[in-house]
């Protein structure tokens, strides 16, 4: 008997286009053998439409204003999707659903969430819970949970509240006391490096605070690492998590910002990358330890600096949904080690149904 697969794609989120080109990737990834797929786009108004053509053609805006509404049920007592029926204003069809996959990115996706309606909904899902989620997605708690729960090293930092700017030279000189210039300033929830400024000066960070403010109220404020930007996929449950090899990512900017990221060609990633002896399986450690103090489950795509320096591995950040675009890290790191993304997407099924 098929698994009954529900994609959700799209989002409320700066990520939105993002989130659109992986699960483009997820999808073409199932195996329609052993898979019925039933998708639900989310507009960026937040609105869910039933969706049953080719993900790299929708047509967002027809789909929004014609598409047929669809929602899950949370009281049944098997898990359903429900569909409006074109035509037909009262008429729903009831389909029972396996398993979901959130392949959703940044706010109102990837941050518990979404993770909550499934867990509500008692439905199965691809992914970290609602704690895991929640603490990866908001890079101040993340920083706070792993540095009390793993001898990992990290950036230094401050934070900054977006109602505390209006003193902006008392918030200069506790940064400047805590920091030396360059500092990476950054909304505390948001992800691809959306609102992320690197600042130079007090004028610069003025700037780059406004800048963070406008994507978050909290604000994390980081000392700039000199060094090589390596990634690490881990996969598994939280008693077992695997890591993959890791691969470098080599910016076409100052940093690896939007911009960097999905548009700009000159920005290489490389797998396999030579490392000082030793470095990269510290990394590879060093991300099983931070998919653990998390509580993750599933998959997660952990980055880290190597400093120029002095070698010193140092954590950056987690991301408990890591894109799935055809740039994408993490499938890479996975294909490099022998599986395939068809593979990858029957073992993170096959780990929802039997871990949660």
């Amino acid at each position: 008997m098929k698994t009954n697969i529900l994609l959700v794609f799209g989002g409320k989120s700066t990520e939105h286009e993002i989130s659109v080109k992986s699960c483009a990737n997820v999808d073409k990834a199932l195996d329609r053998s052993r898979y019925n797929v039933y998708k639900v786009f989310i507009s960026k108004e937040g609105l869910w439409r039933y969706y049953e053509g080719d993900i790299r053609q929708i047509d967002e805006e027809a789909l929004v204003l014609n598409g047929c509404e669809a929602a899950i049920l949370p009281g049944s007592e098997k898990a359903k999707l429900l569909v409006r029926s074109e035509g037909h204003q009262h008429h729903w069809t009831e389909y029972d659903i396996d398993v979901a996959i959130p392949v959703l990115h940044g706010k109102n996706g990837e941050d518990g969430t979404i993770q909550g309606l499934f867990e509500i909904a008692r439905l199965p899902y691809v992914g970290c819970g609602v704690l895991a989620s929640a603490v990866s997605m908001d890079k101040i708690t993340t920083k706070r949970v792993v540095a009390q729960a793993t001898n990992v090293q990290q950036a230094a930092y401050t934070v900054v509240y977006d109602w505390e700017i209006k003193d902006f030279e008392m918030v200069a000189e506790r940064v400047e006391k805590a920091l030396a210039y360059p500092v990476y300033v950054k909304p505390a929830n948001a992800g691809s490096s959306v609102g992320v400024s690197r600042a130079e000066d007090r004028e610069g960070l003025r700037e780059a605070l406004e800048t963070a403010a406008a994507v978050d109220s909290r604000i994390l404020i980081e000392e700039t690492i000199y060094g090589r930007e390596i990634e690490c996929a881990v996969l598994g449950p939280v008693s077992d998590p695997k890591a993959s090899g890791v691969g470098e990512i080599l910016a076409a900017d100052t940093f690896y910002t939007y911009e960097a990221k999905y548009n700009n060609p000159d920005s290489k990633t490389v797998l396999d990358p030579m490392l000082p002896e030793g470095k990269a399986e510290e990394v590879r450690q060093a991300a099983v330890k931070i998919f653990q103090a998390v509580s993750a489950s599933g998959l997660s795509r952990v980055d880290f600096f190597v400093e120029n320096k002095t070698g010193r591995v140092v954590f950056n950040e987690i991301n408990t949904f890591p894109g799935f675009t055809n740039i994408s890290m993490y499938p890479m790191l996975w294909k490099n080690k022998g599986i395939d993304a068809p593979a990858l997407m029957d073992e993170l099924i096959r780990l929802a149904k039997t871990e949660k």
